[in-house]
């Protein structure tokens, strides 16, 4: 490469930059050591600490803790305090990393993230073959972060929210609807809804066997069994008729042939049901997604989302930034008339569509 006319300045700028990238990457992994060995949660009193005092509340090794919480701090994820030798949480942070039940907590997606990067070595291969890379052959932190980095947004949207931003669909659930919720994963969203709408039966349908063994699992530990059904069946094949809602929660693009799910749903719908899309945030135009969150979902979509729709029939390979308008051609080709944005959050796309 013949290189003539260097701008110094933004040579140094970009070494910075990539040196702030590959930090980055690294802390990802220490996030997830900090969130599986109860770090954050033993500094959750936003008291300073120690590294002593933090191996002496959690058991891990003083040596080990030094270097974590030094790159932690070089981070921007705690504080030291250089007089005291000491860090601390801020509870701001604490709320991220800490908490569970928080609404902002996003170990669930550092967790995930880990384990879409450890695929790499196999998608070289699929970048110069072409093939896909299913949700079964990853790692299986991907599909528990996965579970614990949705709950935690549909713990705050989903009953409060999203629901009642449809036409009529919260009234049907009071008294009495059957829900289809399609990809359910390890059931956090078909769990949510039963709880809130005792009156009502969900089926919830992956094509994964080992998801659907652990949502069995929830449904049975949150009481909602006698309601909830769990199904392993494909997106386009799943059983039933006469749904009121049929659900898909950040699972349409990951689909190889969404058109063929959106048709099956239009086909096992009651009169009047709905069709509900909740899908993750995206402009139309890729050049209004270039931001830290599209860079988020660019990346699960490269590692993730993409090679997973590749390895099924149709491939379509939307994209997890497949956008709003996207989506909407789809359905309308599977014979949805009305296709309207229900509610959204900085995250998520809630999409509602009806039958002519």
């Amino acid at each position: 490469m013949a290189i003539t006319d260097i701008d110094e300045q933004k040579l140094e700028a970009f070494i910075v930059h990539a040196a702030t990238e590959a930090g980055a990457a690294l802390n990802a992994a220490l996030v997830t050591l900090g969130d599986e060995l109860g770090l954050y949660r033993a500094m959750a009193d936003g008291q300073p600490v120690t590294p002593a005092e933090l191996a002496a509340r959690t058991g891990a090794q003083e040596r080990y803790l030094r270097e974590w919480l030094a790159a932690q701090a070089a981070s921007g994820f705690v504080v030291y305090d250089p007089e005291a030798a000491a860090y601390v949480l801020p509870p701001e942070h604490a709320l991220v990393l800490a908490d569970e039940a928080s609404p902002f907590s996003m170990t669930g997606t550092f967790q995930s993230a880990n384990a879409a990067v450890a695929a790499r070595a196999r998608l070289a291969d699929r970048f110069a073959d072409g093939d896909g890379l299913g949700w079964h052959e990853h790692h299986h932190d991907l599909w528990h972060g996965t579970e614990r980095a949705f709950a935690a947004s549909y713990r705050t949207h989903l009953v409060a929210e999203w629901l009642p931003a449809l036409d009529g669909v919260v009234a049907k659930l009071e008294a009495g609807a059957l829900v289809a919720d399609v990809g359910c994963g390890h059931g956090a969203s078909t769990i949510l809804m039963a709880q809130a709408f005792p009156a009502s039966r969900f089926v919830g349908i992956d094509y994964h066997a080992g998801s659907i063994a652990t949502a069995r699992e929830r449904a049975a530990e949150a009481g909602v069994a006698d309601r909830v059904s769990f199904e392993v069946a494909g997106a386009a094949d799943f059983g039933g008729e006469g749904y009121d809602l049929v659900a898909f929660f950040d699972a349409f693009h990951d689909l190889g042939d969404p058109l063929a799910a959106a048709r099956r749903a239009a086909a096992a719908l009651a009169p009047g049901g709905a069709l509900m899309l909740v899908e993750p945030y995206a402009a139309d135009r890729v050049e209004d997604n270039l931001n830290p969150i599209g860079r988020l979902y660019y990346g699960f979509s490269t590692l993730v989302c993409t090679p997973g729709s590749l390895s099924q029939p149709g491939r379509a390979a939307l994209g997890t930034q497949a956008g709003e308008a996207r989506l909407a051609d789809v359905l309308h080709e599977a014979g949805f008339g009305d296709v309207r944005r229900a509610a959204e959050t900085p995250l998520n796309l809630v999409l509602e569509a009806r039958l002519p």
